[in-house]
Formats: structure tokens, sequence, C-alpha cells
């Protein structure tokens, strides 16, 4: 068994299309949606509108699977970050003095729903499955074959054909899509100052939801006696880490803060 995880963002969508030209030998994508009420909509609107129509016309297969808690129900990463009850706080938000947290958000809605579906689907120990990660060459950085559970090997396509993000753009626009956004979620504390500044002016309505996240977050901390905690590296509330008549700089706009060191997320 060979699957690729299908983030929806430029990487694996690159390893979509070379599998779709059989560069590449891999025949289903797996994309773990951390919710529709997390993810970002543009990339949700990429995968069901873009990716998955290429995909049924090459024969090659996209999963979109979700969490499952014990009693059956789903759960999304922006239901869990709201529950009351919640005591860790699973996405990587920034201390008051700008360190990152603990997160078990990429465990738990990502590589945890990914290995369930492949052990439901014959991966084991003893026959583990190859796991092709979107890491191009530019992020080699982020490459760790030892971070794999023992269901499946973990792959590197991009590395193997030494490919970096702008060959990935050029494979996508060459197959006549369109070059996906950056995929993560909206809210997610790895994002850049720069992308903060384009949530606030162009998304409005989504710069409103992080906003609320973070309070929420933040009053559920307050009634443990604990210190507030931001989603960026400011350590400030949002709205004042982020002022709305700020403009980005050059160095805001394409600096890389906070990627995710796996490629499970962002790709």
């Amino acid at each position: 068994m060979k699957v690729i995880s299908y983030g929806g963002g430029v990487q694996s969508t690159a390893l979509l299309v070379l599998a779709a030209r059989r560069e590449i030998d891999f025949r289903t994508f797996l994309f773990a949606n951390v919710g529709d009420d997390s993810e970002h909509p543009a990339t949700l609107a990429y995968i069901r509108e873009v990716a998955v129509p290429y995909a049924t016309r090459a024969g090659l297969e996209i999963h979109e699977l979700k969490r499952h808690r014990r009693d059956g129900a789903t759960e999304t990463l922006m239901q869990r970050l709201n529950r009351p009850d919640t005591r860790s706080i699973p996405i990587p938000v920034r201390m008051a003095n700008g360190a990152p947290g603990r997160r078990n958000c990429t465990a738990d809605f990502k590589i945890k729903v990914i290995g369930r579906w492949l052990r439901e689907h014959g991966a084991s120990a003893q026959h583990p499955a190859g796991v092709g990660i979107g890491i191009s060459l530019d992020e080699i950085h982020r490459a760790n074959r030892r971070r794999k559970e023992a269901h499946e090997e973990i792959e590197y396509p991009l590395l193997d054909l030494g490919l970096r993000r702008d060959d990935c753009e050029r494979i996508i626009t060459n197959a006549g899509l369109p070059v996906p956004p950056k995929s993560a979620c909206f809210f997610c504390p790895f994002r850049t100052v720069g992308a903060w500044r384009h949530q606030r002016r162009h998304e409005p309505e989504l710069f409103a939801l992080s906003v609320r996240l973070e309070e929420t977050i933040n009053q559920c901390r307050a009634g443990l006696g604990r210190d507030a905690v931001y989603l960026t590296r400011y350590g400030i509330p949002l709205p004042i880490a982020i002022p709305e008549e700020a403009e980005p700089t050059a160095i805001e706009a394409n600096d890389d803060e906070g990627t995710c060191d796996s490629g499970w997320c962002m790709t």
C-alpha cells in the first residue's frame, strides 16, 4: 500500500500531478480534514473544486478523512479548542515570552487519522504502508524519516526527484491547474506575520474568528489560574499585535518564523 498525505497545498498538489502523469507510483491520496471550521476555506474549496475532479479524471483517489472520538462522533480542531473542559491547548500557541507551546494537533488530527485509515485497510508493522510526504528540496530541514509509526514507511518523493517549491508550482500550472494557496488552519500560530496582516485586511471574518478563539482560550486559562497565551510571537492580543492600519514589510511578508516541523501540515 502506498498513499500520499495530501494537504491541499503546493507540494502535495504537485505530487498529485506527478501521480497523474505516472511519474510517481502513488494512486491514493489521503486528506485529513481537521474540520471545515478549522481548515482555511480556500484550501477546502481548492481540494473539492479543483483537486478531486482532477484526480477523478486521472484515475486517482482522494479520500477525505475526519477525526472520530471513541463514541463515534466526529471532532474538529476548533471544537477541541472550545471545549470548556480542555486543560491543554493542542495548537502551538505562543507564551508571553514568544516561545511556542506544546502541540499535538498534527498528531491527533492528521497522523493518527491517516494511521487509522491505513490500519483499517491492512497496514501493519509486518506490512507497513508507504506514506509520501510533500516536502520539497528547499524545505529539506522538515524531513525526518525517523518520525513514523510502526505501520508506515515515510517517503519524500519530491526530495527523491530534487524538486523545489517553484518546480512544484510550474508542474501544477503546466497541468492547467491554478496554484493552490498555502495550506494551514486559518488560526495556526505558525502563520507568518505577513499572513496575519493579509488575513486582517482581506479576510476580516476569519480574523474575527481568530481573535475570538484567542480570547476563548485565555478565558479558559484564566479560570485555571494560568497565564495568557497568544496566536502570534509578539506576546500580546491578536488585534494589538496585528493593527489594522499597518503595512507588511518585505521581511514580514516572506519570513519563515514557524513552519511546522513535519510534512503532515502546510503542504
